[in-house]
């Protein structure tokens, strides 16, 4: 599996709002695939917000990322999602939907990732239901990494349908409401609001 910068390279040409949509994935992959270091906390914190209950999540994020420090976002990194044994949360669809890792989602998933073309990196230790790699894919998706063009809205829908809208809200959420959130609470924020915006693009389209 490509990493979140190599899915969004050298991508097809698309619409500006689809550009958007894949940029969100695409910065929320990678502040939680991995403790963002320096220049990617630089970059958010350079990212502009605005008055509606997104723009002030955004705000809210990239005020945090220049209050903060690499070193203290990967203390709270590894509170959130490492911790000694495990971390405050578990950012896998197979916890949310199947009560554990590895489970039947994890398996549906790989299904239908091999459908796409896509099969594991050994250098990627995550399972695939991790959020930031579903992040990854519906990047991927929308800038037609995964077959020369864009995948169809349909397409996007069904693989956000079957693997993101059934959990992924509620992990927002309970990252936003995690006590050892700081730099990811307002992160929580954008991704839970985030996918609601997509689901109600998704409804408007049908």
């Amino acid at each position: 599996m490509s990493n979140a910068e190599a899915a969004i390279a050298g991508a097809a040409p698309v619409a500006e709002e689809d550009r958007l949509r894949a940029d969100a994935y695409a910065l929320i992959s990678r502040l939680l695939i991995r403790s963002p270091k320096a220049d990617l906390l630089a970059q958010v914190g350079a990212l502009g917000g605005g008055e509606d209950p997104f723009g002030a999540a955004v705000a809210a994020l990239a005020s945090e990322a220049r209050a903060t420090s690499e070193a203290a976002v990967k203390d709270e990194f590894h509170a959130l999602f490492i911790g000694l044994s495990e971390g405050e949360l578990q950012p896998y669809a197979s916890y949310y939907r199947a009560g554990g890792i590895y489970r039947k989602p994890l398996a549906e998933l790989r299904s239908d990732l091999s459908r796409l073309g896509i099969s594991r990196d050994d250098a990627v230790k995550e399972p695939e239901d991790h959020i930031a790699i579903l992040c990854e894919v519906m990047a991927a998706l929308i800038l037609g990494r995964l077959g020369g063009a864009p995948a169809p809205l349909a397409e996007q829908r069904c693989f956000f349908d079957d693997h993101i809208a059934p959990w992924a809200q509620q992990f927002f959420a309970d990252l936003e409401a995690a006590s050892a959130a700081r730099f990811y609470r307002p992160l929580g924020r954008i991704g839970a609001l985030f996918l609601a915006i997509e689901s109600e693009g998704f409804d408007i389209a049908d």
